[in-house]
């Protein structure tokens, strides 16, 4: 199943031309592969590098946030789940993928300041997400932050 193509395959968007936030588009495409299509993260890598503007992505941030989020996605879902209004299936695979994706930055990342990636994660929901999505991601990741960064948040 292919994903959704991003702003960062099209080579357009507001952040378009950082490769940071084009690596993170492109993990949030791999990341509905994994949510809808089931697939694994060598055919996620594998149709990333098919795609036009991959090249053009922070190659590195790409492989690490991809690898670490799909290797912590339990965890990670788990964290978040306290902070989510509705059951998982009820959240769209885009919200859900970004929510995965900023907690794992959030886990992870320490040097990556919470601002940074909560406004990536917003940015990400405006951009691909429902018409209220990056509400919600607002909303959930606030929480969040206090749990796993509560000296920045």
């Amino acid at each position: 199943m292919n994903a959704p193509v991003t702003s960062a395959a099209r080579g357009g968007g507001k952040r378009g031309s950082n490769p940071r936030h084009r690596a993170r588009e492109f993990v949030l495409q791999g990341l509905y592969q994994y949510l809808v299509g089931k697939q694994d993260e060598a055919a996620i890598e594998a149709q990333a590098a098919t795609v036009t503007g991959f090249d053009k992505a922070d190659g590195e941030l790409y492989k690490t946030l991809l690898h670490r989020t799909l290797n912590d996605a339990t965890a990670l879902q788990e964290a978040l789940t306290p902070h989510v209004d509705r059951p998982w299936p009820e959240i769209s695979p885009i919200e859900h993928g970004i929510l995965l994706l900023a907690a794992c930055e959030f886990k992870h990342f320490p040097e990556t300041p919470y601002r940074v990636v909560l406004n990536e994660a917003i940015e990400l929901a405006k951009s691909f997400g429902g018409t209220d999505g990056h509400k919600f991601v607002n909303g959930v990741l606030d929480k969040l932050a206090v749990q796993l960064r509560p000296n920045e948040s």
